[in-house]
Parts: C-alpha cells; structure tokens; sequence
C-alpha cells in the first residue's frame, strides 16, 4: 500500500460535508491539505476544527469554484503554502431541485455553474501541477449522475455531465500519468440541500466512509484505475 505522507491536496468545498470528510481522511495519513469554501470564514472554522486532528498540515481557503480567478488563486495558494500539488478533489456542488415548471432560470445557472462549470475551472487550474507530480484527479459525481428522477433535470444534467467529463479526462490525462476517477454516492449523511445531519441519518452513507474510499484511491498500486465508483447505502429503509 502506497505511503501517502507528504503528499499534498487540495479539496473543493471542504469546510462541511463530503470534502470535510476526505480532508480529515488525508490528514490523518499525515497529507498537507488545502480546503476551499466560497466563505473564508467558514473555510478558515473548518481548517481550525481539522487541524486537531495532529497529523497533516491544513489550511483554509476563499474560493467560489464559479470564479476561474478564485481558482488558479487557489491553487496557487496551495502549491505556495506545500511546494506542489499531488491530488485534486472536485467536491464543491450545490442541489436545486424541482419541476420544469418551477425551477428558475438562477437555479439552473447556480446548479450547472457549480456542480460541472466548477470542476472544468478546477482541473483546468490545476493540470500543470498534477502532471508535474503525476497525481490524482478525483470529482465528486453521485449516483444522479446515472439515474435521472422526475425534479431532478438541473441536478441531473450537472451530474450526468460530470460523470461524462471526468471519463473523457481521463482518457485526456491517462498517458501523462495522471490518474482521474470519479466517485459517485447515494444518500450520504451531509447537509445537502440545507438538510442537517441527525440520527435518522444512520442508514445513509458517513463523510468518513467517502474519505476512506479515497484513501483507498489514493493507495492503490497506480498500474490500476478504478475509474467510476458507484457508492451505496447497504442497507436502506424499505
């Protein structure tokens, strides 16, 4: 199993949820790792909390994944701060749902902006250095990303196009040395669409589980690729 000391992250939209739950993970196999957050309060509470931790080196990041500038900014920021960059998590996503009727013209913008615009704007700032360290391109799909519902068409579309575009990279980046997955979960236990973490949300996948899994990625012999990861609850209600 690959040592994973020293290397260095940067993880989108980690101040909460999923990519709080993979910055925790990468520290404690002793990873320097930089979280962004469109609040840099909220980025720099996160970074605070994670640091308790006492393995890895954190910091918090300002950035809105919508705002190019703000990302090479950012990952700027992180090669300053560690010397480089080995490993990308597109995590930062938002969820608006509704009928096609309803759904605004803000939300659709807001849902695609984020969940696809958003991971172009962070590998696109972000592929010079990881070629550079040969390292690991991860997005954060989900299992919308295959599996369309009726409410769904914003967050279907972003999804069923992060899915495809993290292939085609893939195949982009493979012969550089670049590895590029994509991981796609059920019901996690976040605050996704404004929902709160409670103990009814047992059943569902945890942060920490998502955060091992990429543990495992980032571990694994680098003659092989998992390249799509469907993650589901094992047991939910019936």
């Amino acid at each position: 199993m690959r040592n994973l000391s020293g290397l260095t992250a940067l993880v989108t939209g980690g101040s909460k949820g999923i990519g709080y739950g993979i910055a925790a993970a990468m520290l404690q196999q002793g990873m320097s790792v930089a979280i962004t957050s469109r609040s840099a309060l909220a980025a720099e509470e996160a970074a605070s909390n994670l640091r308790k931790i006492g393995k890895g080196n954190i910091i918090g990041l300002k950035a809105d994944v919508r705002d190019f500038e703000e990302v090479k900014a950012a990952v700027q920021k992180t090669v300053d701060a560690f010397g480089g960059l080995d490993v990308l998590i597109a995590n930062a996503g938002v969820g608006k749902f509704g009928s096609i009727e309803d759904i605004s013209v803000e939300d659709w913008h807001a849902t695609i902006e984020t969940n696809l615009t958003g991971v172009f704007y962070s590998i696109k700032a972000s592929v010079d250095e990881l070629k550079k360290s040969q390292g690991y391109f991860i997005t954060i799909s989900s299992l919308a990303g295959t599996n369309f519902f009726a409410g769904g068409s914003a967050y279907n579309a972003s999804k069923f196009g992060l899915t495809g575009f993290t292939q085609a990279v893939m195949l982009d980046l493979r012969q550089s040395g670049v590895k590029v997955s994509t991981i796609m979960p059920g019901s996690v236990a976040t605050y996704f669409n404004d929902h709160v973490p409670n103990d009814a949300d047992s059943w569902k996948i945890q942060i920490e589980d998502i955060g091992e899994l990429v543990i495992d990625l980032l571990a694994m012999n680098p003659r092989t690729l998992p390249s799509k990861i469907e993650v589901r609850p094992s047991m939910p209600p019936k």
